[in-house]
């Protein structure tokens, strides 16, 4: 098993299968996008499936998928039939757009293994939706939310707090979990943007976001959650959904921590701060055996920092945290 020198086992594995995205968000990237990777220095299918057998064999039982925007990559959906195969892993969710999914629903469907889909929507209005993405995408990301409520799959909104733009849509995001058995995410804004951090007037962190919840509504149920959980969750009492709200600048909740990440180009991160420990794609190409990368990963979990701010200290490029989103992995 993969334990880190604070007792945390890693059962976590999050993974990005390309840093391509057919959205320009605000909070993700300039509005000329930033300079993707070269395709050669993109990791083939084959060594992602390589590097997810492995950490299943070290105790990993849950993969999540993300981008940029995972479908944007061709034969994604085949790659998650592979994935559906492996044994020992337990539970596949998919963070997406929206954009671009819904033609392949009935096949996920049938995937056993896809537990939930985190469906990334800033703003309830067409006009703000388009003032956050840089495009005219919302009828279509609306349309995916209630197919994905149909078809029966666990879904949760993604929403990126941003100020002065979206913070005055937190109840009605709300009322959606009424009468829709949905979970609602209120992310804190990270400074992952391509630029750096932006400097606001407000800073909507998770007590004033909490604080604004309460203003409007009295029945507010506090649920209990796992310790590992990324998201303070609660609902409205009556409600058929929940929410949450997860914060993901101010970084309370990294004492449970039991996730890694993998970029797209190989880049293997302890954590979202941390500028990347290790490339792994040269060691696939010189054809590392399951046992040479496990050995590998032994040595480098001892390094996982005990927190956001530990590990944005120990940056090697710079203190200022200015990457895209896209490019880590969303």
């Amino acid at each position: 098993m993969l334990v880190d020198k604070f007792g945390r086992q890693i059962t976590y594995l999050r993974l990005a299968v390309t840093d391509r995205c057919n959205l320009r968000c605000t909070y993700c990237m300039p509005a000329e996008g930033i300079v993707y990777e070269k395709r050669k220095d993109i990791l083939t299918y084959e060594e992602m499936l390589f590097l997810v057998e492995c950490f299943v064999e070290l105790g990993v039982t849950k993969l999540r998928l993300t981008g940029g925007e995972p479908f944007v990559r061709k034969d994604f959906v085949q790659f998650l039939v592979k994935l559906n195969a492996i044994n020992g892993l337990e539970e596949i969710n998919i963070t997406t757009n929206g954009t671009l999914i819904a033609k392949h629903l009935d096949k996920l469907k049938s995937l056993k293994k896809i537990n939930a889909i985190n469906l990334s929507i800033d703003s309830l209005n067409k006009e703000k939706f388009s003032q956050i993405t840089r495009r005219d995408s919302f009828e279509t990301v609306f349309e995916t939310l209630n197919l994905l409520l149909e078809k029966g799959f666990k879904t949760k909104l993604n929403v990126v707090m941003i100020p002065n733009v979206n913070t005055n849509e937190i109840k009605d995001f709300i009322e959606l979990t009424k009468e829709k058995n949905i979970a609602v995410r209120f992310i804190e804004e990270m400074p992952f943007n391509g630029v750096g951090k932006r400097k606001e007037a407000e800073v909507w962190d998770k007590t004033k976001i909490y604080s604004e919840i309460k203003n409007n509504y009295t029945s507010i149920i506090a649920l209990k959650s796992e310790k590992s959980s990324t998201s303070n969750n609660y609902k409205i009492e009556n409600y058929k959904g929940i929410f949450g709200i997860i914060p993901a600048y101010t970084r309370t909740i990294c004492g449970g921590c039991n996730r890694i990440r993998i970029t797209a180009k190989g880049q293997f991160k302890l954590c979202l701060f941390d500028d990347g420990i290790l490339n792994l794609r040269p060691f696939l190409r010189q054809n590392a055996s399951k046992e040479d990368l496990k050995l590998l990963f032994y040595k480098l979990i001892d390094n996982k920092p005990k927190n956001g701010f530990e590990a944005e200290k120990q940056r090697k490029k710079t203190i200022e945290v200015s990457e895209s989103m896209s490019t880590i992995g969303g």
